[in-house]
This record gives structure tokens, C-alpha cells and sequence, in this order.
């Protein structure tokens, strides 16, 4: 079966959902499916069709990254697998860590200095730099 057809209801959902930059495409056995929304919840939604046509995603044979990534002066999400996101002293994995944020607790997006990460306040009032892959728009 060709993987188009097998994550054809996948593809489907991101597509009329909203997903903004959509771009499926095949390489190596494997199927790509990129793009970005403002919606947790579409992404959560896109996880679960995901595990629903392979269950534990054991079959490897798709990459589903889909940015959905807080804007600026918005509540966002810490949606890190399990573990407290690191709130840092400058945007890179090179600064110093000032404190962390729990998974699922929410912080306040200050800025977006760049794609990749967001200065970002904490409910404690910790201010610094989180890696934005992890936050999604509440």
C-alpha cells in the first residue's frame, strides 16, 4: 500500500483543517507531512488519526511535523512529551537555564525573536527564552 493512500484520512484532516504550508511528500519508505497552525487541539487531533491508523507508531514510516507554535502575546501550552520545558537566559541551548516550565502548565508569550524560539513569562514570573516547538497556542 502506498503511504499516501494508507495516511490518506491523515492527510485529509490536516488539509481541511487548516493546516497552513502543507507539503506531503514521499522519500526513503517514509511520508512527510509538514506545516504550521495556531491550534493545539487540530494537532492533538492529527496525533490521534495518526496512532488511531498506526497504533504506538510502530511503523516508522511517517514523520508528522506540524508547527504549532504560539504568537506572540498569546497563553501557550508547555507540550513537551513529559518533562519541564528549560526557560533560558538567551535564545540557544548554549545559555544559561533561569528555571523551567511543567509540561501542560501555561506561559505568556512575550516575543518571537526568531522561528525558533520565544521569550516567554511563567505563571512564577520567570522570563526568558523557551524553545518554541514546544509551546502551542491556547
Amino acid at each position: 500500500m502506498a503511504l499516501q493512500e494508507k495516511y490518506a484520512e491523515l492527510i485529509q484532516q490536516a488539509k481541511t483543517g487548516g493546516i497552513t504550508n502543507l507539503q506531503v511528500r514521499e522519500q526513503d519508505n517514509v511520508l512527510y507531512i509538514d506545516g504550521s497552525t495556531s491550534s493545539g487541539e487540530l494537532k492533538d487531533k492529527l496525533w490521534d488519526t495518526y496512532n488511531k491508523i498506526d497504533p504506538d507508531y510502530r511503523a516508522g514510516d511517517l514523520v508528522l511535523n506540524i508547527d504549532a507554535t504560539a504568537a506572540p502575546g498569546t497563553k501557550a501550552k508547555v507540550t513537551t512529551e513529559s518533562s519541564n520545558l528549560n526557560i533560558r537566559k538567551g535564545p540557544g541551548t548554549d545559555q544559561q537555564v533561569l528555571g523551567k516550565a511543567a509540561h501542560n502548565e501555561e506561559v505568556t508569550v512575550l516575543s518571537r525573536p526568531n522561528e525558533q524560539w520565544s521569550l516567554v513569562r511563567t505563571a512564577h514570573g520567570v522570563e526568558g527564552y523557551a524553545y518554541s516547538q514546544y509551546l502551542t497556542q491556547v
